[in-house]
């Protein structure tokens, strides 16, 4: 049996993990001045935006992997595409390659997009087998700090590059080699853990609950515009790096609890009563088996394959819903540097830093309410969760009609809290509609649709802003998005219907959970 200063330990190599592998998410902050280098059309900055999300087309390939590959090997692959797809790019454009064309620079971004998958399936794999009682706590504290990536990314390259010349070749560069130097020192804390239960852990979740807020309120606060200026790049990157370390006290104590009990308690526990504590022992873990195959029974739907899955009308109800909601906020955000510069707004790193900050926060919330509100207090089911998201998301598309900056954060600000929850609620939504014996590839199937969400609503919004440009590759003004904000909104309105669709059928199976 592992210690839990190990099993805390995984959960930290996971957080780590996460706060790098949104490499996609800081493409918004140096697409402008990458169309500018590559001499490239707003339809052919779409379709970039696009290649980074088709890589998880394939997906599944890294869920066949973790089937059968020690996953430090999966992690270190999943790396390994993220150097080769961001590391040649990176070497175009500061001319040490000169032999990419606009096809080899699209392929590369395919293969840098599904280096997330195989990151993101290692960490959703930890996270259900290392902490089987406490499962949507695991999967919500670390992918919230995937929310976080492209605020760290951006701190980093305020510090290192300070030349606004320079920030696209930044970002291109960490992009590429930091989630391998992460996975090399996660690699060995990221594995499966032979663990009977996860109970005894409520103060370590609450230290760690702590840990993330702080860490996200310092990630807001040092984002606002107003606020930013009077930071040094240099000490925001140390007080973020400072944050992301904070986590390691959590197994350093248990560790030194551990120590403490086996040097000092041991031998007075085994003298006077190692008899009953081994009867007492043998009890609770019965009991807690026993508990546990019975929350098996209620929380899984059924255990089904990615083949007999796409059968079912739950699974394309649900993947219509992703694809209307949590698809459409993320295609918004991949859009955020244009659509800012279109509005005559020069703040982009800010707004993408205030969207990376506050999807942190909403790939948390259902952390949050799980681990200290019953169930029954604050939801139903999780289709009836998203469908509360995206009514206020829908709204937030209608409220960027309005031509004010204000309306503009809080926009952003309420799209990047709706889409990171959404987000954070999906894990937990596949694994009870179709089981976590499959749960790796059936997850990576359902993601599938932010690739098409992409390119179709990508693409549209690309074909709308050249028109209203009047073909000249530039357009300036709110007319640029204003009828992709309409479109966008509807299909966020029609996704809230369809969650509510969703809750109807499964009414009976939340009631027993």
């Amino acid at each position: 049996m592992p210690s839990k200063a190990l099993q805390w330990l995984s959960l930290v190599g996971m957080i780590w993990l996460q706060s790098v592998n949104g490499t996609n998410s800081n493409f918004p902050a140096y697409s402008s001045q990458l169309k500018q280098l590559l001499s490239m059309s707003q339809v052919q900055l779409n379709n970039l935006a696009f290649a980074s999300d088709a890589g998880k087309l394939f997906g599944f390939f890294s869920g066949i992997a973790a089937l059968y590959l020690p996953l430090w090997l999966v992690l270190l692959i999943g790396s390994a595409l993220g150097l080769v797809g961001y590391g040649l790019q990176y070497l175009f454009i500061t001319n040490q390659i000169s032999s990419l064309s606009y096809a080899h620079i699209f392929l590369l971004t395919v293969l840098a997009g599904n280096s997330i998958c195989w990151l993101n399936t290692v960490c959703y794999v930890v996270s259900i087998h290392n902490f089987p009682s406490d499962r949507q706590v695991a999967v919500g504290i670390t992918t919230s700090y995937q929310g976080l990536s492209a605020e760290v990314y951006t701190v980093l390259v305020d510090a290192l590059f300070s030349s606004p010349a320079k920030r696209a070749k930044g970002y291109l560069l960490l992009n590429s080699i930091l989630p391998l130097l992460v996975c090399v020192m996660a690699s060995p804390f990221v594995r499966h853990l032979n663990v009977e239960t996860s109970k005894n852990m409520k103060v370590g979740f609450i230290v760690i609950f702590f840990i993330t807020i702080a860490t996200g309120v310092y990630a807001v606060v040092s984002s606002l515009g107003s606020l930013s200026s009077r930071i040094p790049p240099l000490a925001n990157a140390i007080g973020t790096l400072v944050f992301l370390l904070a986590p390691l006290a959590i197994p350093v104590a248990e560790k030194m609890r551990d120590m403490l009990l086996n040097g000092e308690m041991k031998v007075y526990i085994e003298e006077n009563v190692g008899d009953q504590v081994e009867r007492i022992e043998s009890g609770i873990k019965e009991e807690d088996d026993d508990r546990r195959e019975a929350q098996v029974e209620v929380g899984v739907k059924e255990e089904i394959g990615a083949m007999l899955m796409l059968k079912r009308v739950d699974f394309w109800l649900y993947f219509s819903i992703y694809f209307s909601g949590a698809t459409l906020g993320l295609v918004y955000l991949n859009n955020l540097g244009q659509i800012a510069e279109s509005r005559g707004s020069s703040a982009t790193s800010s707004l993408v830093s205030l969207s990376s900050s506050f999807g942190f926060f909403g790939r948390l919330m259902p952390s949050l309410l799980d681990y200290f509100l019953p169930r029954s207090r604050y939801l139903t089911s999780t289709p009836a969760c998203v469908a509360a998201l995206m009514a206020p998301m829908a709204g937030a598309f209608f409220l960027l009609l309005n031509t004010t900056n204000v309306s503009l954060y809080i926009s952003t600000a309420v799209i990047g809290v709706c889409t990171g929850a959404i987000t954070s609620i999906s894990v937990s939504t596949t694994r009870e509609l179709f089981g976590t014996k499959n749960f790796s590839v059936n997850h990576n199937v359902v993601v599938a649709n932010i690739p098409i969400g992409s390119f179709i609503f990508g693409y549209s919004a690309a074909v709308l802003y050249r028109r209203e440009g009047n073909g000249d590759g530039k357009c300036m003004g709110m007319e640029c998005y204003r009828t992709t904000f309409v479109v966008w909104g509807s299909l966020c309105l029609f996704g809230t219907f369809l969650a509510l669709v969703l809750y109807a059928r499964l009414r009976k199976f939340y009631s027993r959970t």
